[in-house]
Parts: C-alpha cells; structure tokens; sequence
C-alpha cells in the first residue's frame, strides 16, 4: 500500500524542500514539479509527486484526521 501525505512547501533550496506536515519539518526532493514556497504538495516516499491547492489539502487532512480519530476509538 502507498502512502501519500499533503504538506506545505515552507522553504527551498536547490531541488530540496523543506515541507511542514502539521508542524513537523521534513525535507522533500522537488525536483519532479514546479514549486514554490507555500505551495501545497503530495509527498510521497520523500518526493514531491503532485501540487495541490489549498482548499483540496485541507480536506485531505480533515479525512485523514477523521480516519485516525476513528481508529482511536475503536481501540479503547
């Protein structure tokens, strides 16, 4: 299964970027879109694959959020 995360572009250097998932900093490879800082991109195994807008990443992370929350109670 794959996994693929939103998170906002909030610094670049060269084909690296430095992505801001929520508060956690990690660093991306950009090199496979055209981006720029504040843009919204899906990371995947640590590339950039997609950018996104803002509106479409937040509903993605409210699904997210609702899936982990759900998952929470039902391991109580």
């Amino acid at each position: 299964m794959c996994l693929a995360v939103p998170g906002r572009i909030v610094k670049i250097e060269g084909d690296v970027g430095d992505i801001d998932f929520g508060g956690v900093i990690r660093k991306a490879n950009i090199s496979m879109v055209e981006a720029k800082i504040g843009d919204w991109a899906i990371i995947h195994a640590g590339f950039a694959i997609e950018i996104m807008d803002e509106k479409e990443a937040e509903e993605t992370i409210r699904l997210w959020n609702e899936v982990l929350d759900s998952d929470q109670t039902s391991v109580q």
